[in-house]
């Protein structure tokens, strides 16, 4: 993602007391999270949501998933995606959910950079070889993706507000 993108902020979702939330604090609860949420669309268009793990480099999201998982085969069919994480609580925290296109990442030194993340983030247990195009694991191979951003959501509740940020097409 590109840093410092414009936000937009609504008031007609947001208390009068709140204002936007800023570009890094976004970028943080993503960098963060441990968890997130994905939403990919079968074939037949139906939506299919899946909590996994990920990483946040360089303000973008990337998430492995192995070549037979459903996302995996939902993903040859319809690109676009939505990643969400955040608290899931009322008055407290900040979800983000952000809006784009799942771009598979094959490059040795990506896949390396991203294996070392996991590995920094999560530990040992999900320690990922870089195989030839793909992540390695036990006896499993899985697909890497990065997500290119269209637009990314900001819900702060404390005080509750909404933000916007949209990118341009890549």
């Amino acid at each position: 993602m590109r840093s410092d993108p414009p936000a937009a902020f609504d008031a007609r979702f947001s208390d009068p007391e709140a204002g936007p939330t800023p570009w890094p604090t976004a970028v943080q609860a993503l960098e963060d999270a441990e968890l997130y949420w994905l939403t990919t669309v079968r074939a037949d268009g139906r939506p299919h949501v899946t909590p996994l793990i990920g990483v946040t480099i360089d303000a973008v999201v990337h998430f492995c998933t192995g070549p037979d998982e459903q996302k995996a085969r939902n993903l040859e069919h319809h690109s676009e995606v939505a990643v969400t994480t955040g608290a899931n609580t009322w008055a407290e925290g900040l979800d983000v959910v952000v809006e784009g296109t799942a771009v598979r990442v094959a490059a040795a030194d990506a896949l390396q950079t991203l294996a070392d993340a996991y590995e920094a983030k999560y530990g040992s247990v999900w320690h990922f070889d870089v195989g030839d195009g793909v992540f390695n694991h036990g006896e499993g191979t899985a697909f890497v993706f990065r997500v290119e951003p269209a637009k990314v959501l900001a819900f702060a509740k404390a005080p509750h507000a909404q933000t916007t940020y949209r990118f341009a097409a890549a």
